[in-house]
């Protein structure tokens, strides 16, 4: 069916068919109902490393409800996280991982409507440090086994994965000896990538599986073609925008986009930061080693940040190839102790929060309308791509995906 609806967010709409039948499968004709967008398709994500304490009970009397305030404003406006699987941080002792914790956070995110991610996989920063005591061939055999496990314990609840962080400087990184660059030094960067896609593609799959990279210069674009021509099973590419240093703008993200899009495989914005309060100074080259005593939030910064973020996320879910944007530390105080957050550190929002919520709750939102059906009990249903329920009477008598790869369903009501 011909999708109708215009503007320069039709590739995120469809429309539908939906015709309604009783229970012995007659129409439901010249009947009033109401539709209702419940969930979007595009995922609008953030990190949520904070659910695993509160997930877990760890927390207790102020910090605790803190915390609940803060995910009661998260689900209003994401459905997709971000789970950390840093090999140091998950398994300090070998053989020991932290399974149960990281699976009871991610259980609970599920059951509050989202869709989760691990990250990462394989990464040279914050990989296991006792990896050293081992040869390359045993490190790299470790890896492998590691991405196995935790693939195949997760499968059906995290099934999104960047398989492999920053490979782009992996075998150069220098600033301090750890297993990771060993093996991608020797192997190389393709055969390394295709090693730990094989591995994780095996574990699970249905998995979708991300390369991952801060860098967006033609080495990046290098290491992707290489990759697609080895035969390495990539479901989409991961690109960072950590913006500390000021907002990007319009025309490079474009610019970045287009460079790409090319591979014709979907894009994840995977990691986005903007701050509202001093910029980091231009000169510094690995974020990593801006460091200060404190890095307040402005007023002056937070309207910034507001203009910014709106910027920045109508470019993205303008543009067809992209598939997610996920926002890397919701309240101050994350990475780097920026003011990069949508909340404060007293969990108030700030106006990106708000103009955040505006753009997918209201603007990117299918907002509720009433039909009447036929006389064969259809109607045909427009909006943005996403799950929706139908009521009548007050009642749910059915629910639907709207999405572009079908435009006809039929609903048998229960009674």
């Amino acid at each position: 069916m011909e999708n109708k609806t215009g503007g320069p967010y039709r590739h995120r709409m469809g429309e539908k068919k939906i015709t309604l039948l009783t229970k012995d499968r007659k129409p439901l004709a010249n009947t009033e109902v109401t539709v209702k967008q419940t969930k979007h398709r595009f995922l609008f994500g953030c990190g949520a490393f904070e659910s695993v304490p509160l997930a877990n009970g760890e927390l207790e009397g102020e910090k605790k409800e803190l915390a609940e305030e803060i995910f009661n404003k998260f689900f209003k406006i994401f459905n997709y996280c971000t789970l950390p699987f840093y090999w140091a941080r998950f398994e300090p002792v070998p053989g020991k991982p932290d399974t149960q914790s990281l699976k009871k956070a991610a259980e609970w995110l599920v059951s509050k409507g989202c869709t989760l991610k691990g990250h990462p996989l394989c990464w040279h920063t914050l990989t296991a440090p006792w990896l050293l005591d081992y040869t390359n061939a045993e490190i790299l055999q470790m890896q492998l086994n590691r991405i196995r496990r935790d693939v195949a314990n997760f499968a059906g609840v995290i099934d999104i994965w960047d398989v492999i962080n920053e490979v782009v400087i992996m075998p150069v990184f220098n600033k301090y000896d750890n297993g990771i660059t060993r093996i991608c030094r020797e192997l190389g960067r393709i055969r390394l990538v295709r090693e730990v896609f094989r591995a994780a593609k095996k574990a699970n799959p249905d998995a979708v599986l991300l390369i991952n990279d801060f860098e967006t210069s033609e080495s990046y674009e290098i290491l992707i073609e290489g990759c697609l021509e080895a035969g390495i099973p990539i479901d989409a590419i991961g690109i960072q925008s950590h913006m500390h240093q000021g907002y990007w703008g319009v025309e490079k993200t474009l610019e970045i986009l287009e460079r790409f899009s090319r591979f014709k495989l979907p894009i994840h914005f995977t990691e986005n930061t903007l701050v509202s309060g001093h910029l980091m100074p231009p000169e510094i080259v690995d974020l990593n080693d801006y460091v200060v005593d404190s890095w307040p939030t402005t007023p002056e910064g937070e309207e910034r940040q507001a203009r910014e973020i709106v910027l920045h996320y109508k470019t993205l879910f303008t543009h067809p190839a992209v598939e997610s944007i996920t926002y890397w530390n919701f309240v101050d105080g994350g990475w780097l102790g920026a003011p990069a957050g949508l909340l404060r550190k007293d969990g108030t929002t700030k106006p990106s929060y708000e103009e955040l919520s505006r753009l997918i709750n209201e603007e990117w939102w299918t907002h509720e309308k009433t039909y009447v059906t036929d006389e064969n009990g259809s109607l045909i249903v427009s909006g943005f791509l996403g799950e929706y329920e139908i009521y009548a009477k007050d009642a749910l008598i059915g629910g639907f995906q709207l999405s572009r790869d079908d435009s006809e369903e039929k609903i048998i009501l229960n009674s």
